[in-house]
């Protein structure tokens, strides 16, 4: 048996590239609560965990037509 791979840090632009979300949605998401909350990787640069991010689409349901809510 492998061992699982690393969890990668996303940084902004992949995260929406997956999502299909627009920056405000996503942090507006976020503060609802509804949304995986972003890690500070450094003083400057935040991130969000690859698990939480694949977590989170595979909670969506498969037939939502539209992420941008």
């Amino acid at each position: 048996m492998q061992p699982d791979p690393p969890d990668r840090i996303l940084r902004i632009k992949t995260v929406l590239a997956r999502t299909g979300l627009t920056r405000s949605t996503l942090y507006r998401k976020m503060e609802a609560g509804t949304f995986p909350k972003n890690i500070r990787i450094s003083t400057r640069c935040m991130g969000w965990r690859e698990s939480a991010i694949a977590e989170w689409l595979s909670s969506l349901p498969s037939d939502e037509p539209n992420l941008h809510s």
